[in-house]
């Protein structure tokens, strides 16, 4: 399945607005933040690609919705060698992402920590600037890293 046939299959299902701000654009950003990020840190970025177009693929509300996480990472279980391919190992780093990308964990596996510094860098977009001492990675916390992704974010 290609790209467009997956988003074909979130959005079936997706609960939100496809233009909200847990939507698409967002997706969008959390995806090129990542492929960024990923280029310094060493990360996965089928996983980190992944991760930016599941994360919020579940949420049933664009407010505090605590079992998202955990709703993304059993969808993308779901939908692991039918709608995209990967092995158990990413799969298992995409669940984890997912599960716990709201948690505010800052240690973890590299790949782990790319996709949620990707998430967190894309804050501008409900009127927060990320803090650096809440991202993972040194690649996140660099202050152009920062500018740079506030500024998209919040266009």
């Amino acid at each position: 399945m290609d790209d467009r046939e997956l988003l074909r299959t979130i959005r079936a299902q997706f609960a939100l607005d496809w233009g909200g701000i847990h939507g698409f654009p967002h997706w969008q950003r959390v995806r090129e933040n990542g492929i960024r990020l990923a280029a310094m840190t060493g990360a996965n970025p089928l996983v980190v690609g992944l991760f930016a177009i599941l994360h919020d693929s579940r949420r049933e509300s664009d407010g505090h919705d605590p079992d998202h996480g955990a709703r993304a990472a059993d969808f993308a279980r779901t939908l692991a060698g039918k709608a995209f391919e990967i092995d158990a190992a990413g799969l298992d780093l995409l669940a984890t992402a997912c599960r716990d990308h709201s948690e505010g964990f800052t240690e973890g596996d590299a790949t782990v920590l790319t996709c949620w510094d990707a998430d967190r860098l894309d804050l501008g977009r409900v009127g927060r600037k990320p803090r650096a001492d809440l991202l993972c990675t040194a690649a996140a916390r660099d202050p152009k890293m920062v500018e740079w992704a506030f500024a998209r974010s919040i266009r």
